[in-house]
């Protein structure tokens, strides 16, 4: 459940962003809005340690990679 709330909060976030850059002189936000805004991972939620270019935490990104679900991605071994 908080997961999902999260989730809806962050949208909500999202868009209200989008909307400033396209005309800031309508929507207003203060610089602090800006920076409260986390990415999250897309999967799981997780707040932390989410890669942009992915767009997912370094967990699913590992468990994703480690089944071979990222074109381009392979375990390293030397």
């Amino acid at each position: 459940m908080s997961t999902t709330a999260k989730q809806a909060t962050f949208k909500k976030q999202l868009a209200k962003l989008e909307a400033h850059r396209r005309d800031p002189e309508k929507v207003k936000m203060l610089p602090r809005e800006k920076i409260r805004i986390r990415l999250r991972c897309r999967l799981c939620g997780r707040p932390r340690a989410v890669y942009r270019k992915f767009g997912i935490c370094r967990i699913c990104f590992r468990d994703l990679a480690s089944s071979g679900l990222i074109p381009g991605v392979q375990k390293a071994s030397w």
